[in-house]
């Protein structure tokens, strides 16, 4: 006889496909020796905030659970100490770079007379 299987046995056996594999975890702490995480070295520091100045996730990292939140402390008192940015502000084209369909002698409106 052929087994029907419903909507929920299908839901519920989700975890029986592939299972991602977990690689070992390399802390760069551990195996470059450093016991403890100081916030007053920016270098290393910096090697784990993105672009935009936020903390990486510790799947990106790859630290230990452990040492992330020391770099997380260690990266939160170094802002307050102001010795790294909280954001890093990338500078950006200007949305108008032309003054395509205005007059040359545009000076009134809601910018003041600013150019973009």
């Amino acid at each position: 006889m052929a087994e029907v299987h419903s909507d929920k046995d299908k839901k519920n056996n989700k975890s029986k496909g592939k299972k991602k594999k977990i690689s070992p975890k390399t802390d760069y702490f551990l195996s470059q020796g450093i016991a403890y995480v100081d916030y007053k070295d920016i270098a290393t520091l910096r090697k784990f905030i993105n672009r935009q100045g936020r903390i990486n996730h510790h799947q990106h990292t790859q630290l230990v659970t452990k040492t992330q939140r020391q770099l997380t402390r260690a990266i939160k008192r170094a802002r307050q100490m102001a010795l790294l940015p909280y954001t890093i502000v990338e500078q950006r084209e200007p949305i108008y770079t032309s003054s395509k369909g205005r007059s040359s002698g545009y000076t009134s409106g809601a910018y003041g007379g600013r150019s973009f």
